[in-house]
């Protein structure tokens, strides 16, 4: 049976423990982390209901997962669904039987993330999502297989969308279909990289003959080059003779260069140390040493016969990547800048020749089974690297030109290819990270493609998401970033219809996405309304239904939007009418725009009707446009200072559920956090802030930040709420030590903060206990952010104290959700 001990759980083989706590909020959405002691075989399972103790996941007939780190003799990390394997990967080292791990794994809508640390969603160490999602599971179990395994600080966290974005990416599949049955080929990096050259006559330009049979045994200089000293001195010596290495010993020294592993029977330990340190391949030198000396010193452990594993210490997630194996980047880079050792050389039509490059190292990025496609005096990514080991006659061909490509990202693709890494030039600049992840998708660098959707959605701005979703919304490779980009938009709707109108710039099919995406979060169904006449105007300029309205006095629907005509009425019934109010729909059914379409004609006498006559028929109340959105705001309307409308008094009322009590002293659920930048005391207490009684002495003190002393107060609304806030209020306490330059922000992440109110010079609280209020306008006021603070940025007119920011009361205002 599973033992509870103290602080930790230990589960027997083939058990598993189940709580009720252990459980997501959101059925197929959530985190847990935990921490656990074992040999191997740390597995968690993952179901629609809870287990019994005994119940074990091979045997379980319902839908779940299994996530089992450290199989196979803590060697894979392996997962299945309902029983069937799906994934079996290397995964060395993620558990420890000498000390409690901390791990992490987290399951979104299929998307299956696993990583260690301290810290969750952090540390990914690997990514897989399941094409057909069990967006039902909920319930957690721990498990284990063949040996004990201990569990504690057990938590459950819910996935909230200030993650960074690009976690919630899954590129780790070899092919998929973008939604219209068009196959997309990706990277499959278990099956592929410099292993696959190992041996093999492709692109080989040089050969060892070995022993006395004379055997030929093929291989790349430039990869050998990088790894030691292989004295070839020149482009004519493509022959090194080894009469005296036999074959066994050769090849365990080419594999572990080409893959970072090799075995060995340990009698031969010995001849391989010697070629390894004739040809200086260190690490294996290294390797071999420490095992003789751990075999001369326990003499049990000495068997000729017995083979010996030597494994290269810096294993890679992605172990096709040269950096992961032991060849010397440093070399690799010298290599392409001299052009010693190769044996192709690229150019760029009207600039002239960019590299004279290596076609075993561009090969390894090349997807093995991507079809030949070129057209006239243009290589298609598949093609140009393809070619280069498809038998065709180009596989001798020593010059490449290329056309229509923009050489400074090419010849930056062509640097992480050499070394896996992005330059800080790449990262710094928006528009040539870009580009290069237009050529990794041209090109067929899966992997590159990756790390540019990566940074682009890390550093994403909130103006630059239209922009860059509509460069690559047509590209089926970018499906997730393009699913991530329309997520975002759609839970940020207000803003990014009211901020510009960068939005009418999409293609239909996107935009259609955005206005049905099941997360689309709105303040009223008026803007959806509006949002869709001005994608059909292709408008430039900010409008409402009034504006097309007046339009179409003097015009038609099918002159006014032309041929997005067919998407307006397509898009309309989107839009759930029965939640305006009804004198909107009044004024609606007698306009022009309504007259003239008769689509939205029908809809808003439909919403009248409902209306007019309840719900009482069932076939309404089950149409997705008479239900509120579930991802809806709650307006929260400042009415006057002090008053009873906020959201920091709706929290303390647990959202309209009880009377008020001060939501930092509620004894079941603490809904809000707040915070200063000094310590808690008799003086700087954050109950004050939201208690309703006035307090005459109540400040946060300074701290030094960045190399800048400031003064904060800040409200953390948890983690499954956030406002758009468009008012604030503060109330000075007893003193005189009025505030003269401050901010007010917001942050999704308590970390990065987005300024909503910059106060300088503002002289409106002028007398000790005085209520202030503000209004929040502009773009900024359309994001909805989980964190708000207000900041001193200079001193206060008090001399004594001029750091200390004195205010009893704090109130926010505007949508919350």
């Amino acid at each position: 049976m599973v033992e509870k001990k103290d602080t930790f759980l230990t589960v027997p083989p083939f058990e598993c423990a189940w709580r009720e706590d252990l459980k997501f909020r959101e059925a197929g959405r959530g985190c847990v982390a935990f921490e656990a002691y074992a040999c191997n075989d740390v597995t968690l399972v993952f179901r629609q209901n809870v287990g019994s103790q005994g119940y074990h996941y091979k045997r379980d007939s319902s839908p779940h997962y299994t996530v089992i780190l450290g199989s196979h003799r803590n060697r894979r990390l392996r997962i299945e669904v309902n029983g069937k394997n799906v994934v079996d990967v290397a995964g060395i080292g993620l558990c420890c039987s000498s000390s409690f791990q901390s791990y992490w794994i987290s399951i979104y809508d299929g998307l299956i993330s696993v990583g260690n640390g301290n810290y969750p969603l952090q540390g990914v160490v690997f990514q897989w999502r399941d094409p057909n999602p069990n967006c039902g599971v909920q319930y957690i179990g721990l498990s284990s297989w063949d040996k004990h395994v201990k569990y504690r600080n057990v938590n459950v966290l819910s996935l909230t969308p200030h993650v960074p974005q690009w976690k919630h990416v899954s590129f780790g599949v070899s092919q998929v279909e973008d939604g219209e049955g068009e196959e997309i080929i990706m990277m499959d990096y278990e099956k592929w990289g410099l292993k696959n050259f190992l041996e093999s006559w492709e692109l080989s330009d040089m050969l060892f003959i070995v022993g006395s049979e004379e055997r030929p045994v093929p291989a790349h200089k430039a990869i050998l080059a990088a790894s030691g000293n292989f004295s070839f001195c020149s482009p004519s010596s493509f022959v090194v003779k080894l009469p005296m290495v036999s074959y066994g010993v050769l090849h365990a020294l080419l594999q572990y260069i080409y893959t970072g592993w090799t075995q060995i029977p340990q009698h031969q330990l010995g001849s391989l140390r010697a070629l390894s340190l004739q040809f200086e391949v260190m690490s294996l030198v290294k390797q071999c040493e420490e095992n003789m000396e751990r075999l001369k010193q326990d003499d049990k452990l000495s068997d000729p016969s017995k083979i010996v594993e030597l494994t290269y210490p810096c294993i890679q997630l992605h172990s096709s990547t040269l950096a992961s194996l032991p060849i010397s980047i440093e070399r690799l880079r010298q290599f392409k800048l001299t052009g010693q050792y190769s044996d192709v050389n690229i150019y760029i039509e009207s600039y002239g020749l960019v590299a004279r490059a290596h076609k075993v190292v561009l090969s390894l990025w090349s997807v093995p089974f991507a079809k030949i496609e070129e057209t006239t005096n243009i290589f298609s990514i598949s093609s140009f690297f393809q070619m280069f080991t498809n038998g065709m006659s180009e596989s001798m061909t020593s010059e490449i030109t290329l056309k229509d490509v923009p050489a400074e990202a090419f010849m930056a693709m062509l640097d992480f290819l050499y070394d896996g890494e992005l330059n800080d030039k790449i990262i710094d600049s928006g528009a040539l990270l870009l580009q290069l992840l237009l050529l990794a998708d041209q090109f067929g660098v899966t992997f590159l493609h990756q790390e540019c959707c990566k940074m682009l959605l890390d550093c994403l701005s909130e103006d630059s998401v239209c922009p860059l979703l509509q460069v690559i919304s047509s590209i089926p490779s970018c499906r997730p970033i393009r699913e991530t980009l329309e997520r975002r938009i759609s839970m940020n709707f207000d803003y990014y219809i009211s901020s510009s109108t960068d939005f009418v710039s999409l293609d239909e099919a996107t935009f259609i996405n955005i206005i049905k995406h099941p997360d689309l979060t709105v303040t009223s169904e008026e803007k959806v309304l509006n949002a869709i006449l001005m994608f059909g105007m292709r408008t430039k300029e900010l409008l409402g239904w009034e504006m097309v309205d007046e339009l179409l006095v003097n015009s038609e629907p099918e002159i006014l939007f032309g041929e997005r005509l067919q998407s307006v009425y397509d898009l309309l019934p989107f839009v759930r009418f029965p939640l305006l109010p009804y004198s909107l729909l009044e004024k609606l059914q007698k306009s022009n725009i309504t007259s003239h379409i008769p689509v939205l004609q029908d809809l808003v006498i439909e919403a009248i009707n409902f209306i007019q006559c309840g719900q009482a028929r069932l076939e309404n109340e089950e149409k997705v446009r008479f239900q509120h959105r579930h991802s809806s705001y709650r307006e929260l309307q400042y009415i006057c200072d002090g008053d009873n409308h906020g959201v920091l008094y709706f929290a303390g009322t647990s959202y309209g559920e009880h009377p008020w009590v001060n939501p930092l002293l509620a004894e079941v659920r603490k809904t809000i956090t707040i915070t200063a930048s000094s310590p808690r005391s008799r003086y700087t207490d954050p109950k004050v802030l939201v208690s309703r009684t006035y307090q005459g002495t109540c400040y946060a003190g300074p701290r030094l930040e960045n190399g800048h002393i400031c003064s904060w107060w800040t409200v953390d609304l948890g983690q499954d709420h956030q406002l758009m806030c468009n008012y604030y209020t503060l109330r000075q306490d007893g003193s005189k030590a009025f505030p003269r330059s401050w901010n007010f922000q917001g942050s999704l992440d308590g970390k990065n903060w987005t300024n909503l109110k910059v106060h300088e010079n503002d002289g409106t609280v002028c007398k000790p206990g005085q209520f202030a209020s503000w209004s929040i306008t502009g773009p900024n006021a359309l994001l909805p952010f989980r964190y708000f603070r207000v900041v001193l940025t200079r001193p206060t007119v008090d001399a004594t104290n001029p750091w200390n920011f004195s205010i009893c009361y704090l109130e926010l205002y505007g949508y919350f959700h």
